[in-house]
């Protein structure tokens, strides 16, 4: 499916069932519809709103996309986002996540997205966690399948260098539960 996003950003939208009664912007290349009245597309822009709740992101994919298994692409940056919940870790076809700009502040929870087969750019910056020491490294050891982070390309060099600040922190880690 090679057709724009699902467009609901700048709405001032909190709640996500909220957006259900929100018509997507107008695009250059007009939105198809199947005979359910759903966007035929696999893309979904929801950034540049109040949501923080993402109860109801499953829901809410499958009211405006015809195909809500097979999106690719979620815009959810400049959010109120605290955590990466994990409806998202249910979207399998997931090629490209933005979460800039929200209010993420536990490292950790990028761990949560290795589990995306597909995941290949994501985009964490603007967030609480870029200030962690290590931050680009730990993001590329925990999402093996990414080529993009941050807007910018994954090297190989950068891989590498994040298995081995990976292997001697997680050794760090391992020496300081035996002693």
């Amino acid at each position: 499916m090679n057709a724009p996003p699902v467009d609901l950003s700048f709405r001032n939208i909190e709640n996500l069932r909220d957006s259900w009664s929100e018509k997507p912007s107008k695009v250059p290349r007009s939105l198809k519809k199947d005979s359910q009245r759903k966007y035929l597309s696999c893309s979904l822009r929801l950034n540049n709103n109040n949501i923080s709740d993402l109860d109801a992101l499953q829901s809410t994919i499958g009211h405006f996309l015809a195909e809500p298994l097979k999106i690719a692409w979620l815009d959810l940056s400049f959010n109120k986002i605290r955590t990466i919940h994990r409806v998202l870790c249910e979207l399998s076809e997931l090629r490209v996540l933005n979460l800039h700009g929200n209010n993420i502040f536990i490292l950790s929870e990028v761990d949560r997205l290795g589990g995306l087969p597909h995941l290949h750019t994501v985009t964490l910056h603007g967030n609480a966690i870029e200030g962690h020491r290590g931050y680009r490294s730990y993001v590329i050891s925990a999402l093996p399948h990414i080529r993009k982070m941050d807007f910018s390309a994954v090297t190989p060099d950068e891989r590498m260098m994040a298995n081995i600040w990976h292997q001697r922190r997680r050794r760090m880690i391992s020496n300081k539960t035996f002693q």
